[in-house]
């Protein structure tokens, strides 16, 4: 009878509120408090919160293939694994004194974090957090993100060099170096394809960008002297390049020390035009068909959001959602968008063709909003 009651059991259907996927969920990090808000896209609503993570003042996540966990990179050094299920910690180390970044490889086995202190990247397994690679390159180190290939490339500021790892044959990467792209280079992004890396440089007026499927890879000088003639304003909040705004044929980066962005040619890496913002860009961050461009400010004005039109580079709209705007999130289709706005203790959500606020959420001093999406696109 025992028998035959524990079959019975297992042969029942979870019940519904036992069950969740993944595909719409999300994590708010809450910098204040080092904690997590898991949210849930569908419902517009938090389920939970994470706590013990650390400093989160600058924080990124991005998320294993299968959706389930986030990777959680602190400025402490600490990387957090996260289960959104159980919405536990299910494991952490304190890797480095001081931390800027991760990537996770293309098929979700390594996790790699870029170092301020000691500098160098330091590579995991995702499974475990058990060390795999300790890449020493002597200087900060930044600009990191997943390439085709079980690869990560990545910055060195003081260097001027990007460097790529190659892990394809095993746990002693192969090392690329790429040397004299430029002074200073603080940040970069991916083409979707892995083809395309673009380094901001802040040591000088203009970008590097470098074709990862040229062998040898090298780096070419893009929008060389692109404030040339005018003097530069003093610079409150670094732009952020990573991953973000590839809008239909044209990257659109922000200019450091401008109010302007700067639309360049995703195959000739020439510029096309230039259009004047509201403030200095932080995020331009495009949505995911491509057809706008939504940009948040530095202090002063970061209180507002302005949405661009792709196809006209015109400022179409002008939101002011509140004080201290961080960060914008799409929903994976582009139909919504979620803004963080620390000041104001909440995340704000908005539709994207009539730029209707559709809900919020209370979040403790809200920042990165990472939505479980991005595990199945490079660069994320």
């Amino acid at each position: 009878m025992r028998l035959l009651a524990f079959l019975l059991l297992a042969a029942l259907p979870a019940r519904s509120d036992e069950l969740r996927g993944t595909g719409d969920l999300g994590v708010v990090v809450e910098r204040a408090t080092g904690s997590l808000l898991i949210v849930d896209r569908s419902e517009r609503a938090a389920i939970g919160r994470v706590e013990g993570l650390g400093d989160l003042s600058h924080a990124s996540v991005v998320f294993s293939p299968d959706e389930r966990f986030a990777y959680v990179f602190g400025r402490d050094g600490g990387l957090s694994k996260v289960d959104l299920l159980t919405r536990e910690v299910a494991g952490r180390v304190l890797q480095a004194g001081n931390s800027i970044g991760g990537a996770i490889s293309d098929d979700g086995s390594l996790v790699a974090v870029s170092n301020y202190d000691p500098g160098g990247v330091r590579v995991f397994d995702a499974e475990t957090l058990a060390p795999v690679a300790d890449i020493p390159t002597g200087s900060k180190t930044l600009g990191l993100v997943d390439a085709p290939g079980r690869r990560f490339v990545f910055s060195l500021w003081e260097a001027g060099e990007t460097w790529i790892a190659d892990f394809s044959a095993g746990p002693e990467p192969a090392i690329t170096r790429i040397p004299d792209i430029g002074a200073n280079p603080y940040d970069a992004l991916i083409s979707g394809n892995g083809r395309t890396y673009i380094a901001g440089l802040f040591g000088e007026d203009g970008l590097a960008a470098i074709d990862l499927w040229a062998d040898p890879p090298a780096a070419r000088r893009i929008l060389d002297g692109y404030g040339r003639g005018e003097e530069a304003l003093p610079v409150y909040k670094m732009p952020h390049l990573e991953g973000w705004a590839l809008a239909g044929e044209h990257f659109v980066l922000p200019a450091v020390g401008r109010h302007e962005l700067l639309w360049v040619d995703s195959r000739s890496l020439e510029e096309t035009g230039r259009t004047a913002v509201h403030g200095q860009p932080v995020f331009a961050v495009a949505r995911p068909d491509g057809r706008q461009v939504w940009v948040n400010f530095a202090h002063p004005d970061n209180d507002t959001i302005q949405v661009i039109d792709t196809l006209s580079g015109e400022v179409i709209a002008a939101l002011k959602p509140g004080p201290a705007v961080l960060h914008m999130e799409f929903a994976p289709r582009g139909q919504e968008v979620w803004v963080s706005v620390r000041d104001a203790g909440r995340v704000e959500i908005y539709d994207t063709t009539t730029f209707q606020k559709l809900g919020e959420i209370p979040a403790e001093s809200p920042s990165g909003i990472f939505f479980t999406a991005r595990a199945h696109r490079t660069g994320l």
